[in-house]
This record gives C-alpha cells, structure tokens and sequence, in this order.
C-alpha cells in the first residue's frame, strides 16, 4: 500500500469520526457537556483538514467523499441523538419525538448530498447554498448547552422543536452563507467584515465556554436569511440580464 501526502489531512478526516462517534457514546450515558465539546471537536477537526490539504497540496475527490461521510455522522447522527436524549423521558417515548430528533440528520445528509453533486473545483467558495451542516450542528448543540435550560421546563420541548425545525429548513434551503474564512492575509482583504466578524465570534464563545455560540450562530443563520430575502426583492425588482442566475437545486422535484 502506498502512503502519499493526502493520508495526513485524512487522519485529521478520521479524528472528525471518532469524535462524532464518541459524542454519540457519551449521549447515550449522559454525559451531555462531554458529547457537546466532542462535537466541538469534531468542528476543529473538520476546520483542520481542510487548511492542512491545501497546505501539503493534497485535495482531492476521496478527501471530499470522505470528509462529507465523517460529517454527516458528527454534525448529522451526533446532534440528532443528543437531542433524543435532551428531551424529557417522558417525551421520549413519542413518535414525533423521534421524528424532529432525527431532522438534523436527515437535513445534513440531504445538504450534503446536494453539495457533492454540485461540487465543481476544490477551490474555496464565499458561501455555501443552504446552512453548513458543522455550523447546524453548532447552532443546535449551543442552544442545548446554555440556552435550553432558560426556557421555562413546560415550554423546553416546544422551543427544542422549533430551533430544530429552524436549523434543519435552514441546512436543505437555497439561502446563501458564508463560508468560514482561512487564517490568512488574503482571506482579509477579500472580506474583512467577515473575517473580522468570525474572530470575534471564536474568541467570545472560547472566553464565555461556549455561552455566546449560540447567540453567534443564531445571527449567521438570520443574516443568511435577511441577506436572501433582500437580494430576491431586489431582483425581483431589476430586469438586468447581470443577475447572477441560481444553480439548478437536486433537493427540488
């Protein structure tokens, strides 16, 4: 077997799995803060790949497939399961508890799925078409840790309801986001509000332990939406043939 340069992002592919994977253990016994930081892991890890393939010059269509079947098990299978196990036990036992539990992962694949397909250059994109699934998974997970326990305990399993209805549209829509700049130079001067935006961001959900991701996470997800509603006024409103036309989307019959 030969070994080349593209094994080394891999095995930081690999640890993004085993991470998910040992979140999905720790679920399943109760300990919900360690399966969060796991998936937490997880999102450094699958951050991490992708900067040491570009930089060892190894990417490559196996890294794509590989590293889209490690995230539907981290940010897809993982979140899914710790929000079965957030719900009251009582609540456990009901049918659409399952259902809306396993809608993160069923949106994440089918994001993923669409991504793949349309997946035309290992080049960086600006913004993904629908919600990352890393930062779905993120969203849900920073309402659990902090958050969920604010809301009223009458009123915990409606409002786990909707954020998870909201992330999972979110994931499978055609809303535009923006991709998570590189650490460089260049990625600063293309967007430096956006840059500057997402260092802020890391810095005060690293020093408030997690507190602050998800009002974070909750102004990407509505940035994305009030950026899309606007732009489609406005074109709706402009008959220039400059108009950037949609990519045709595998999630619409």
């Amino acid at each position: 077997m030969r070994v080349t340069r593209s094994v080394i992002p891999n095995l930081f592919t690999v640890a993004n799995l085993f991470c998910g994977f040992a979140s999905i253990v720790a679920s399943f016994e109760g300990r919900i803060d360690q399966a969060i930081w796991l998936v937490v892991t997880a999102g450094i890890f699958d951050m991490l790949d992708g900067v040491v393939a570009r930089i060892t010059h190894s990417t490559s269509e196996f890294g794509v497939e590989l590293d889209s079947l490690c995230d539907a098990v981290s940010f897809g299978v993982a979140p899914s399961v710790l929000l079965y196990v957030t719900f009251p036990m009582a609540w456990q036992h009901q049918q659409w508890t399952l259902v809306v539990a396993a809608l993160p992962a069923i949106a994440g694949v089918l994001r993923l799925a669409r991504f793949n397909v349309q997946l035309t250059s290992m080049e960086d994109k600006l913004y993904f078409r629908g919600m990352p699934i890393p930062a779905g998974a993120l969203t849900i997970l920073a309402y659990i840790h902090d958050w969920h326990i604010e809301v009223p305990g009458a009123f915990q399993p409606l409002a786990l309801t909707i954020v998870t209805l909201v992330v999972s549209l979110a994931m499978v829509s055609t809303v535009k986001y923006d991709n998570l700049p590189r650490p460089s130079a260049r990625s600063f001067r293309q967007r430096p509000v956006i840059f500057t935006m997402f260092i802020v961001g890391i810095i005060a959900c690293i020093a408030t332990s997690l507190k602050a991701m998800f009002p974070f996470m909750a102004l990407y997800l509505a940035g994305g939406a009030i950026r899309h509603a606007f732009l489609f006024l406005r074109d709706r409103n402009d008959d220039d043939d400059s108009v950037e036309e949609s990519d045709p989307d595998p999630l619409s019959m």
